[in-house]
């Protein structure tokens, strides 16, 4: 099996603090707040950013989705998203 935390992301990802993961009642989603404006976010994309919090490792943030969501091998989609959110600068 494959490092579970490459090399370019960090081991425990925290949200920037130039961002703010809230509920949005009237888009009826989550929603990635920033001083030019908003991203919304589908429920997969929200439950990885919650897990964002500096304290999780990559690897608990994969174990605790899957089980959250009754799958296995969400590996992937979860690194690819963590990938994504890095390289807009979401996550620290």
């Amino acid at each position: 099996m494959n490092d579970p935390t490459p090399a370019q992301l960090p081991e425990h990802p925290r949200l920037n603090r130039l961002f703010r993961l809230q509920w949005e009642e009237v888009q009826q989603a989550y929603v990635l707040l920033y001083p030019e404006g908003m991203v919304r976010l589908n429920l997969s994309a929200a439950e990885i950013l919650k897990r964002c919090d500096g304290e999780h490792t990559i690897t608990q943030l994969i174990t605790e989705l899957e089980q959250a969501f009754g799958e296995s091998d969400l590996r992937d989609p979860i690194l690819g998203m963590l990938r994504m959110a890095f390289e807009k600068d979401w996550i620290q």
